[in-house]
């Protein structure tokens, strides 16, 4: 817990770093003290309170087990045994030249992607989603900036990714219910403004989970609630803030 590197993120009681240890590079996250308030708070208003960093531990084996890449685990502890009062740090490998899809689809709206692009991309992130649903599991922040690849390797219908970010996974979750639904939607508000349209999204229903009409309504309907909140001027001011606390 005391080691220190560059902040990559710091939100509330949890800090992210990328550290150099024997001349490897990690990433680290430290998760500080939650207290009661916080966790009766969440509960309170239907959340399930975010308690150090086991969630992404389990989370990271579970990946493991059902063959999909993410960051590997280093070290991880835990201080404590009261879930108000504990401390706890992940310490993972750093995958290197990656990028994430959310960049490769900036990239997009200078030189526009062909169908053909953007139907592979989509094929890919719905074999994954469809993995990563059909075991019970739901990221709660399943948004393209959290889906990598190499950059040394090609954006196909093939392509294997990684799946980062898992401090909030939920495990045990239906395949079909809200959580899964709110992930899809996620994905969907991800993609509004880099050209993907209607029917791009029928190719990815094609390779994912079956899903109700009434499953996909309320996905778009979120998508498009969360893109307005997004783009609001009180959401931006706060991701202001957030980048002015982080040192790249």
């Amino acid at each position: 817990m005391a080691l220190e590197g560059h902040t990559v993120r710091a939100a509330a009681n949890r800090k992210t770093m990328r550290l150099t240890i024997a001349g490897q590079s990690y990433f680290i996250k430290q998760h500080g003290v939650t207290g009661w308030q916080e966790i009766v708070k969440n509960w309170l208003t239907f959340k399930r309170p975010i308690i150090g960093a086991m969630t992404e531990v389990r989370a990271i084996q579970s990946l493991e087990n059902i063959g999909i890449a993410t960051t590997p685990i280093a070290a991880y502890g835990i201080q404590g045994h009261c879930a108000a009062s504990q401390r706890s740090f992940l310490l993972t490998e750093d995958l290197g030249d990656i990028e994430s899809l959310e960049d490769i689809c900036k990239s997009w709206q200078s030189q526009p992607a062909s169908a053909e692009q953007r139907h592979a991309m989509l094929i890919a992130v719905a074999k994954l989603a469809k993995k990563f649903h059909a075991a019970g599991l739901c990221h709660r922040d399943f948004y393209l900036c959290h889906i990598a690849l190499q950059k040394s390797a090609s954006l196909t219908a093939d392509t294997e990714f990684y799946l980062l970010d898992l401090h909030r996974v939920l495990q045990g979750v239906s395949p079909n219910g809200t959580a899964v639904r709110k992930d899809i939607a996620g994905l969907i508000f991800s993609c509004m403004d880099f050209g993907f349209t209607r029917e791009d999204w029928q190719v990815f229903k094609a390779h994912y989970l079956p899903q109700s009409d009434d499953f996909w309504k309320r996905a778009f309907t979120r998508a498009h609630r969360l893109h307005g909140k997004f783009h609001s001027p009180k959401q931006q001011k706060k991701f202001k803030q957030q980048r002015d606390a982080t040192d790249l």
